[in-house]
């Protein structure tokens, strides 16, 4: 009985000149004098549709240009080449290591603070009361800028350049001088006569004072907070000690312990440099710069050179970008463009990358892309393109994805989208039935209700 309807209501349909016509890729040899060929999708075709040539448009230059990228050192500064010489790529630095030193005692300098350390409560701790009492108020006695510190009823005695135990052996006798048998010993309460700085790339820049236990580059390193920056291979240590410059790349450092146990001296600088602190690394380098004696004056000009030159260079480069952007916005770019028709979630042109190549995956899943197996055939989502030979301008390659298999899906990932394809999905005979039936009943009925044939 359903049967007899279903015809029934066909053979109506057609005698009422009801049609629904949906577009599909016919397997024929010529259709409106397009030859058209259909090639199903597999490992061996998608090797010879990718053989098409294709070249994505490039960005401009503008996006890749960097406003510090070769700036010229200014001419009214000529300093030491190891100080202003333009530093190499972080990527291609030469290893300079400083020579090696011996380790000596700690020697006391100026600013450091002693104090006199007794083993136990005697009767020397009682001779020296008033000595104690004295560096108790005063925290200690600090070394002055004639190398002597003063001691309460002994006088002065100098003690800079002296080891601890030379420092002892001074004070002991002067002590012994002044009517004293004291036994005690010499400690440094504060170390300020030797320091070293640390900056550039580090999470807490310092100045560190050398104490009597050395102070490795590693060490130092380490109670700075480490290293921040996210580009080791970009990296470079560099060590300003007495007028000479040495560096070692971040990668090199971190492989070989004998770096990190460098031993530092009173007056090094050690800077973290990268690509990306050139500017930061600049400012560090002309703290030193002062002590080669260079006029101040010479080194405010060859600073206001240059951020002059970034300034200018940036903003030509943010001029070129914005007005790239608001071409682009309005389409007076040149684009390459793929086209989506058929069962997709929204039939449109879809615009390739710029230098880089988009995959049928790409499209059919990208923002907006997509399709549903309710409505769309698996069976028959088609890549239509054109023949490259201009002579054979009607001809037409069908590229047949049969994702019935979802397996088949891993090929799209490695189909390349060339301008100007057209990529179709077919429905689903049962979606083409159900929009004829949509279609044709309402004016079926009216037919009817008018008494038309």
């Amino acid at each position: 009985m359903r049967s007899f309807i279903c015809m029934a209501l066909l053979a109506t349909l057609a005698g009422c000149g009801v049609a629904y016509i949906s577009p599909s890729v016919t397997e024929e040899t010529t259709v409106g004098g397009l030859k058209v060929r259909v090639i199903p999708i597999t490992a061996e075709t998608t090797l010879m549709a990718n053989r098409a040539p294709y070249t994505p448009r490039a960005i401009p230059q503008a996006f890749r240009q960097s406003a510090a990228a070769g700036l010229t050192r200014p001419s009214t500064v000529a300093p030491p080449a190891q100080v202003f010489s333009e530093p190499s790529p972080p990527d291609r630095a030469v290893l300079r290591v400083p020579p090696a030193t011996n380790a000596e005692p700690y020697k006391i300098g100026v600013g450091d603070v002693l104090l006199f350390a007794s083993p136990s409560a005697s009767s020397t701790v009682e001779q020296l009361s008033g000595l104690l009492a004295a560096q108790n108020a005063r925290q200690g006695f600090t070394v002055q800028d004639d190398n002597a510190i003063a001691i309460p009823n002994v006088g002065r005695v100098l003690v800079a350049g002296l080891t601890l135990e030379e420092a002892e052996a001074v004070l002991f006798s002067r002590l012994v001088d002044a009517g004293f048998e004291p036994s005690f010993s010499v400690e440094v309460a504060e170390f300020n006569s030797k320091r070293v700085t640390l900056g550039g790339a580090i999470a807490k820049p310092s100045v560190l004072p050398i104490t009597i236990a050395a102070l490795s580059l590693g060490e130092a390193i380490q109670i700075s907070g480490g290293i921040t920056s996210r580009a080791p291979e970009l990296t470079v240590i560099r060590l300003y000690r007495k007028g000479e410059l040495y560096q070692v790349p971040l990668t090199e450092f971190r492989n070989e312990p004998a770096f990190q146990r460098l031993r530092l001296e009173d007056g090094d600088s050690v800077f973290v440099d990268t690509t990306f602190d050139l500017d930061r690394a600049q400012a560090f380098f002309q703290e030193q710069i002062l002590l080669t004696n260079f006029r101040q004056s010479a080194r405010n000009q060859a600073v206001a050179e240059l951020q002059t030159e970034i300034s200018l260079r940036q903003t030509e480069i943010s001029e070129a970008r914005g007005q790239f952007d608001r071409e682009l916005e309005l389409g007076a770019v040149d684009r390459d463009y793929v086209y989506l028709a058929g069962e997709v979630g929204a039939q449109r042109r879809v615009a390739l990358p710029f230098e880089q190549v988009s995959s049928l995956a790409d499209i059919l899943y990208g923002e907006g892309g997509g399709f549903e197996t309710r409505d769309g055939n698996p069976r028959q989502i088609y890549v239509l393109r054109g023949s490259p030979n201009p002579q054979d301008f009607a001809g037409l390659t069908a590229y047949n994805l049969n994702a019935s298999n979802a397996a088949n899906l891993l090929l799209a990932t490695r189909f390349e989208m060339r301008p100007n394809d057209f990529i179709f999905i077919a429905e689903q005979p049962i979606t083409r039935w159900n929009r004829a039936i949509s279609l044709a009943l309402p004016s079926f009925a009216v037919r009817a209700a008018t008494g038309n044939q």
